[in-house]
């Protein structure tokens, strides 16, 4: 994978604009915090940079990774398949918290997660990790509202922007907290969120969504499959290897839980086999106008290949919408 870059095949892949930066993102994204070894166990380094290689072939331009993703081992290699395919995919990274807290908890001040001198060397670390000269959009990876007033924020992506080592700025949301966002969207001072939505978490449709169309913030959609729930391939006896973090995600009962709530789904929408269902969640997402790119996690070429077919089948029929909105679960299995 050494030497002049690959020259891609044109694909039929849609794009959508990132919000008010103008970038033109592949409306699927690929999600690489998978691809950095730590907690996602399974994928190999070739396995990953095929995924990524077979990604960029078939239309995706748009990576979402971080500098916490394997201590830079994700921000790594997608910066040396950036390299490889000639710079022509959009990179957006992270700033982790400080004190290594997800998610951001209440009363810890903004000086403690994200002081402006750490916001700016996290930033060098990153771009060192990327072998870039400028990210595309550079992300605070917790956020609480309590912060918004704060100086150290502000400061930072503004010299971030203005010094042209990043070309726009945003945040991502704590899980299951899309209205903690609101405050900040109304400064004018980020470009993007990024947010958990899918058929079991709707609840960006009520206040984020609008406000981002209203401001024309970008709309970066994760976890479409609820870590893996929506794939239909979790049940009672799914066994995951040890160290990754869905033994804690999927504990207790909730393989069970998740097992039944996908039948309701499957048996409402009156699939053929539970192997439809990727797509349909894929779709879900891809149906909210709000929605810039969706990232799911891809660490195979055929996981690749389904996501993008359901790019190409387009948003979900009103009806296939109504009868999964019944399907919300209101329910927090990162605590």
């Amino acid at each position: 994978m050494h030497g002049k870059p690959r020259i891609y095949n044109e694909s039929s892949m849609k794009h959508r604009k990132l919000g008010r930066t103008g970038f033109d993102v592949s409306e699927i994204g690929y999600g690489a915090w998978g691809i950095s070894g730590a907690q996602w166990i399974g994928a190999s380094e070739n396995d990953s940079l095929r995924a990524l290689h077979a990604a960029i072939e078939q239309g995706i331009d748009f990576i979402d990774t971080a500098l916490a993703y394997g201590d830079g081992v994700s921000e790594r290699l997608v910066g040396r398949v950036v390299r490889e395919t000639g710079g022509r995919v959009r990179v957006a990274t992270k700033v982790p918290p400080k004190n290594r807290l997800w998610p951001a908890r209440p009363g810890i001040g903004i000086e403690d997660v994200f002081p402006y001198d750490y916001i700016m060397k996290s930033t060098e670390e990153s771009l060192r990790n990327l072998n870039l000269e400028c990210v595309d959009l550079q992300q605070l990876h917790v956020w609480n509202p309590d912060w918004v007033k704060g100086d150290e924020w502000r400061r930072a992506f503004e010299e971030l922007k203005s010094s042209g080592k990043v070309r726009a700025v945003g945040i991502s949301i704590n899980d299951h907290q899309p209205n903690t966002a609101l405050e900040i969207i109304e400064t004018g001072l980020i470009d993007s969120v990024q947010v958990i939505y899918n058929v079991f978490d709707q609840t960006p449709e009520t206040n984020l969504f609008p406000a981002c169309i209203k401001h024309n913030i970008g709309v970066i959609a994760r976890v479409p499959f609820d870590e893996g729930s929506l794939t239909g391939r979790i049940n009672e006896n799914t066994v995951f290897p040890e160290g990754d973090f869905r033994n804690g995600y999927f504990k207790g009962d909730r393989k069970k839980q998740v097992a039944e709530r996908v039948g309701a789904i499957v048996s409402d929408l009156g699939l053929a086999d539970v192997s439809e269902l990727p797509g349909i969640a894929m779709r879900f997402c891809l149906s909210a106008p709000a929605v810039s790119t969706v990232i799911p996690g891809m660490r195979s070429i055929s996981s690749v290949t389904g996501n993008v077919t359901a790019s190409s089948k387009g948003p979900l029929p009103a009806e296939s919408l109504a009868a999964l909105r019944k399907h919300a679960w209101n329910r927090n299995f990162y605590a």
